[in-house]
């Protein structure tokens, strides 16, 4: 099955939506909310900004069929 390469990421701080192109080869640790211009990063135990605050898991996550792909990005 083809992982899913968007995701709408939701502010937490600003509430604002934006769908974006996930990457297939990497987590993503760093996302600028466009609309109030807040860092957003990972929460903990997550391991990119697309598991903490997308509506669809990274392709990573998707592919493995677990919770995270690990702390800081790391795959076992």
């Amino acid at each position: 099955m083809q992982p899913v390469l968007t995701s709408t990421i939701t502010c937490p701080q600003c509430g604002h939506r934006q769908t974006e192109t996930m990457p297939t080869d990497a987590c993503q640790f760093f996302y600028d909310c466009k609309g109030c211009g807040v860092v957003l990063r990972p929460k903990k135990g997550d391991c990119c900004v697309f598991c903490s605050y997308g509506d669809v898991p990274c392709p990573p996550v998707q592919a493995e069929g677990r919770a995270c792909c690990g702390p800081a990005g790391a795959r076992s």
